[in-house]
């Protein structure tokens, strides 16, 4: 039992190590990454899968307070990358989808991530790339989980 739980805590700290030493890696790796921030890419990406929707749900699924993903998207808009209009169910909400501007932006920028990505991992198995995808959506959903 006892062996088992110090396994697990040095994998957990192996683990936590790892993933700050991922984000920093992609943060300092950013201008290779396409012209966006992590935030404007998200939002963008959220927009265009999910067609037009409201800041609280923005900020809902981003887990964003209101404030940040207010102030995130006025600089969106500024840029000319989404736009913003009255919901006509409820006209004291405004719905944000995006422009064809920022549409254009939001694929430029994927292109240099895959290919980034693609490069990186070239030298990986199809089906090591097939379990990374799922523990980082694993991961992900969990981190979701965990902070709501």
């Amino acid at each position: 039992m006892e062996r088992e739980r110090m396994v697990k805590e040095s994998s957990l700290q192996s683990i936590e190590y790892e993933i700050a030493m991922l984000v920093r890696l992609i943060t300092a790796n950013h201008p290779k990454l396409g012209s966006l921030d992590r935030s404007e890419y998200l939002i963008l990406s959220e927009l265009h899968k999910n067609g037009p929707v409201g800041i609280n749900e923005i900020a809902h699924h981003l887990m964003l307070n209101i404030s940040t993903a207010s102030r995130q998207i006025s600089n969106l808009e500024t840029k000319a990358y989404i736009t913003r209009f009255p919901d006509t169910n409820n006209g004291r909400i405004s719905l944000v989808q995006i422009t064809e501007e920022g549409k254009a932006i939001l694929q430029k920028v994927q292109k240099a991530r895959y290919k980034g990505y693609e490069e990186m991992l070239q030298d990986w198995e199809k089906q090591d790339l097939e379990k990374l995808e799922i523990y980082l959506q694993r991961l992900n959903q969990d981190f979701k989980r965990w902070g709501s």
